[in-house]
């Protein structure tokens, strides 16, 4: 699936090293050299990832992973901190800032690489590649395939990415909002009832190996994919 990162770093070089290392791992990279660039790009779309350097002029990395974290829509914002602070003190302000990691440098792109790979699984499950399988229904992102009961079944692209979300938050409830936000992206504006249209064809996707009964309608708040049937 494609990840988009934002890397809120100063000094060009170590902007140009992370930029590089995390487009050559297929990553979309935004760049950002103070927190006030960095609030004007999440309002226009939120990232999967931020990664923000300690030191910044300005407004301080701590002082934004605050901000955000105090801001509904980008609340729950995956947050590295990157930072030559290596102190016990210093990591755990970071971490009570908000941040989810901490990478103190110098670092190897190989390390803050995992970093991501491992946050994203902790938080954004359906923004990795790994296979998702769930009562004989089995997603994969990597090649985007889906099979049922190991059938082949077709899926739209968008139904697949609806699919992924739900297969990787699986039981729980979702408003038709909130899978607008997460399937189609926040700053995309269209109807709620565009998410039952698409739900509908995804049903009738699954319908040939009767797995469209594990996505399941919850009266008055939207949608969930269940492990059990209907």
């Amino acid at each position: 699936m494609s990840v988009d990162i934002l890397v809120v770093e100063d000094e060009p070089a170590i902007q140009e090293l992370i930029a590089v290392n995390l487009e050559h791992a297929g990553y979309r990279v935004r760049l950002a050299r103070d927190a006030e660039r960095a609030l004007d790009l999440v309002q226009g779309a939120l990232p999967d990832v931020t990664i923000i350097d300690w030191m910044l002029p300005g407004i301080s990395g701590v002082a934004l992973a605050r901000r955000l974290r105090s801001e509904a829509r980008s609340r729950n914002l995956p947050i590295i901190l990157l930072t030559a602070r290596g102190s016990e003190a210093d990591k755990i302000e970071g971490l009570e800032a908000g941040a989810d990691d901490y990478v103190t440098k110098p670092f190897s792109p190989r390390e803050l690489l995992a970093r991501i790979k491992a946050l994203l699984r902790r938080r954004s499950p359906q923004a990795t590649d790994d296979p998702v399988e769930i009562a004989g229904l089995r997603l994969e992102p990597g090649t985007r395939r889906v099979f049922g009961d190991r059938t082949p079944l077709e899926v739209g692209p968008t139904e697949f990415r609806l699919l992924h979300y739900l297969m990787t938050h699986a039981e729980r409830v979702h408003t038709r909002s909130q899978l607008l936000d997460q399937v189609w992206g926040d700053h995309v504006f269209i109807e709620e009832r565009t998410v039952d249209v698409h739900i509908r064809r995804l049903r009738q996707a699954l319908e040939a190996t009767r797995h469209d009964r594990l996505i399941q309608t919850v009266r008055g708040s939207g949608y969930r994919l269940s492990t059990e049937s209907a």
